[in-house]
């Protein structure tokens, strides 16, 4: 599949990778230079592969709450949160950002590979409340523009008041003279503002913002990029991080799941019971240039206790960084283990997430 902007990013002359089944850009001149990019000035993403799926009506917060592990009713209009949808067993389907648009209307933000579960299981455990299921995925593109200089780039070309515009807020706004939703989210580490977009005019607002930043160094960036800076920001990432497998208190994300909220919700039951898992995710640092991989073994002394769930030789620190799900009585900070590193046991440190916070 081809996101409404791909013709732009050959015309860019960007190296395409097929990621959960779309044709999407992987870097346009060089992973590093994207990524120091947007962490000294700003980056432009595409992120039209991701899913957008809106309830409506009188009992949207109710689905939602029911559907979902976090308390969406209270959440305010204008505002935004990250919460899971789980399954019965308490396993991650997806990690998702709702936003609420109105008193009985929400927008749910799901990662590519998985917007078709959630559309469907949003459907399907919907069922029997006053709401309407719309996926909106198919005439939806979303740009991101992430980065230092990000407000003063979009404020040139919005007519929003981004001062205004909390973290985890969004409001409709005019950009270029297209009308778009405008949210101050991001998945980088980064300030910055997520643009719902009409397929159809997803061209016109790329090359507005794109004119926009050229005096500020704002750089088209790719998905290689994106990886390496939401693993700085120590952000889990659905098929490495989380899974079916794990719950939200293994990742650490326990403070999504609101089991104060009234009435039943899927995979309550089992949440409630898996609050101290046997692994837990953690940060690892490493020293010298060699990164531990995703797949690679971490060891305590000669045991192995864990797997690399993902790592990079971190652009920003100069130094490797991992995350990994090791057993519960290793995951103290400053605790020493080992990255089986092609045959050689690299020494390792336990360190608390994120890596990276920007000032």
């Amino acid at each position: 599949m081809k996101t409404p902007l791909h013709d732009v990013h050959t015309g860019l002359g960007a190296s395409f990778t097929d990621f959960a089944g779309w044709s999407m850009p992987v870097r346009y001149s060089s992973d590093l230079a994207e990524h120091r990019a947007v962490r000294e000035a700003a980056g432009l993403f595409d992120l039209s592969h991701m899913g957008e799926i809106e309830l409506s009506g009188p009992q949207a917060a109710d689905a939602l709450d029911y559907a979902l592990v976090g308390k969406l009713s209270a959440v305010k209009v204008g505002r935004a949160r990250y919460t899971m949808m789980c399954d019965a067993e308490g396993g991650v389907l997806d990690d998702l950002v709702v936003y609420r648009l109105g008193d009985e209307r929400y927008l749910v933000v799901a990662n590519a590979g998985n917007a078709a579960v959630v559309s469907a299981e949003l459907a399907a455990r919907a069922d029997g409340f006053d709401t309407e299921v719309t996926d909106r995925s198919a005439g939806t593109a979303l740009i991101a523009v992430q980065g230092p200089r990000a407000a003063a780039i979009v404020g040139r070309v919005s007519d929003a008041d981004l001062d205004g515009l909390k973290y985890y807020a969004s409001t409709a706004a005019v950009v270029g003279g297209q009308e778009v939703l405008l949210a101050r989210t991001g998945y980088t580490g980064e300030d910055g503002f997520e643009l719902f977009v009409p397929a159809e005019r997803a061209a016109a607002v790329w090359r507005v913002l794109s004119e926009a930043g050229e005096g500020d160094g704002l750089t088209p960036a790719g998905l290689a990029c994106r990886d390496t800076l939401r693993l700085e920001a120590g952000m889990p990432l659905y098929g490495n991080e989380l899974s079916t497998v794990v719950t939200p208190f293994a990742a650490n994300l326990g403070r999504v799941v609101k089991f104060d909220k009234p009435g039943d919700f899927v995979g309550r039951a089992a949440l409630e019971k898996r609050q101290e898992p046997a692994k837990v995710l953690v940060g690892l640092k490493g020293s010298g240039r060699r990164a531990p991989r995703h797949g690679y073994r971490i060891l305590s002394g000669e045991d192995e206790v864990g797997e690399v769930t993902s790592g990079a030789l971190s652009p920003t620190l100069g130094y490797p960084i991992a995350m990994a799900y090791v057993p519960r009585e290793l995951a103290e900070p400053g605790t020493t283990l080992a990255a089986d590193i092609r045959g050689r046991h690299e020494p390792v440190e336990v360190v608390a997430l994120p890596f990276y916070q920007r000032s």
